[in-house]
């Protein structure tokens, strides 16, 4: 029996630290589950595993690609299975950790299935969002289908179009689309969820954000600014530093932007991974003896 061991939760709350202590113990790999920690050009404000922590476990999926490239989760699960298809043949662990729960998902289950969209209706989208801005796409998401609004990066047009025009195409809820496919699977997830209270993941958020501004993260964006409407770049951390370069915010407005932002995402994050009623939720805080034991019970109760 191969076992996924799967870290969820929301940023800033301790994820990789766990991961490499699990992987430590396990004596396996670390697959990386986060979409922003893909692409090279974009580290601290992805909060990419230090130069030490990488050297602590064998970590596959972090700044593999460049933002140049048309990256998707398809791609990614096709990748993914593959890495831990080769993984499996010489241990019976792997760790998986991000807080993409798409990713996750399409690891966990398959990538779902969508019908082919008429070009027509993706064109028409895409000009009623050029014309009429962020606002379009999040209204007519959350009235024709409001169960995945809930959980989408809302300041994400890519995904919120792609979404829509699923709606507007097929005439039925994207969200009726998600989980239909059962891929099978080689291994036994075993899923781990790290929370806190709010007020302390908004603290350590806050605090992670003015560390990141400490290390460089506004020479980082500049670098990348001339290339700020790539699909890869529509993220908190960046975003808000490209208005602050086109002069249309201040830079203490920005990082208190990205504060909020990230804030905001840290919520959808919790609503997305507590849908899934397998996983086991530890206060960020636990004893790590704790949570080995109850991984342990999980592998000896499949035995």
């Amino acid at each position: 029996m191969k076992y996924l061991i799967t870290i969820v939760g929301p940023t800033a709350i301790g994820k990789t630290s766990l991961s490499i202590a699990l992987a430590q113990h396990f004596k396996c790999e670390i697959i990386s589950c986060d979409s922003r920690q893909f692409f090279k050009e974009m580290q601290i404000g992805t909060a990419v595993p230090t130069s030490e922590e990488l050297a602590d476990a064998k970590h596959h999926f972090i700044q593999n690609k460049s933002i140049f490239e048309n990256y998707t989760v398809g791609d990614f699960e096709k990748e993914a299975i593959v890495k831990l298809d080769e993984l499996f043949l010489t241990n019976d662990y792997a760790v998986l950790v991000g807080g993409s729960g798409l990713y996750v998902d399409a690891v966990l289950k398959g990538f779902d299935d969508f019908p082919e969209i008429e070009t027509s209706v993706r064109e028409e989208v895409k000009s009623n969002y050029e014309k009429l801005g962020l606002h379009y796409l999040q209204t007519e998401l959350k009235k024709l289908d409001p169960n995945y609004f809930e959980v989408v990066a809302k300041e994400n047009p890519q995904r919120m179009m792609r979404a829509l025009e699923v709606c507007i195409g097929t005439g039925k809820p994207y969200s009726s689309f998600l989980n239909q496919k059962k891929n099978t699977r080689n291994f036994t997830p075993i899923l781990i969820g790290l929370e806190a209270d709010r007020k302390v993941i908004y603290d350590r958020i806050n605090l992670r954000v003015d560390l990141m501004m400490q290390e460089g993260l506004l020479a980082e964006a500049e670098k990348i600014f001339p290339y700020k409407d790539l699909n890869a770049l529509q993220t908190v951390g960046y975003r808000e530093l490209f208005l602050y370069f086109e002069g249309k915010i201040s830079l203490e407005f920005a990082i208190e932007e990205i504060k909020k932002n990230t804030r905001r995402f840290a919520k959808r994050q919790l609503t997305w991974f507590k849908r899934n009623e397998k996983t086991k939720w530890f206060d960020y805080l636990e004893n790590r003896n704790e949570i080995t034991n109850y991984i342990a019970k999980q592998i000896q109760n499949n035995v």
